[in-house]
């Protein structure tokens, strides 16, 4: 059995008509893709998105009643295994991260929509983030002046803090185990697994538990 439907359902979620029905169009245009609901602001998507119909929501970053980013994190939360992009007219590495934490697979830009959405939509659906291709050139660059200017580079994306949050979920304790084990809240634990989530691109423990076993954190 197909671990994503044939068709994906998708949740349109922008506070203009016109820019909704432009969208709509290139997605529905593709006969794996179909929009099957459509929303005016943040708190309706959030709405619509909880009902358990959809397998991927699209999200505005400004809307009215509540951001994009904000309906993200709560479904995040409430729904991991829905699927989010973040749509955006800000060309902003800033923004892209905040997406990324707050557990959106990929964030794209209106004025590259024909040319990335489609292609957000199925890589999102394969569990793989989107990154828009100038962020790619902002985190390559950054890298490239960290080892010039002499800074040692780790392979390892994870604080310290982060890798040890990662291996006590990888080792099946939940978060008041592991805030008890750290000596920190509960809330700590949570925001460093939303940012470790976000930082690797993941969505649930079996990915995160997957990632502790290939970074040596845990024995398999």
């Amino acid at each position: 059995m197909s671990s994503h439907p044939l068709k994906t359902r998708i949740l349109l979620a922008d506070d203009h008509a016109m820019v909704r029905r432009g969208l709509r169009h290139v997605l529905d245009a593709e006969a794996d893709l179909d929009v099957v609901a459509e929303a005016g602001d943040g708190r309706e998507a959030l709405e619509l998105a909880l009902r358990g119909e959809v397998d991927l929501a699209i999200l505005d970053i400004t809307m009215p009643r509540q951001t994009g980013l904000q309906s993200a994190l709560e479904l995040s939360r409430r729904v991991p295994e829905l699927k989010v992009l973040i749509l955006s007219m800000h060309d902003n590495e800033q923004y892209f991260f905040e997406a990324l934490r707050a557990g959106a697979s990929g964030y794209v830009l209106k004025s590259a929509a024909d040319r990335d959405l489609v292609g957000a939509c199925r890589a999102a659906m394969r569990g793989e983030p989107f990154i828009y291709p100038p962020a790619v050139r902002t985190i390559v660059r950054d890298y490239l002046e960290r080892i010039e200017s002499g800074e040692e580079v780790s392979d390892d994306p994870l604080t310290p803090r982060e890798s040890e949050v990662v291996k006590l979920i990888a080792e099946g304790h939940n978060n008041h185990e592991i805030a008890e084990e750290l000596v920190i809240s509960e809330k700590t634990v949570e925001r460093h697994r939303a940012n470790v989530l976000g930082k690797l691109g993941m969505r649930d423990r079996v990915e995160l538990t997957r990632y502790a076993i290939r970074s040596g954190l845990v024995e398999p």
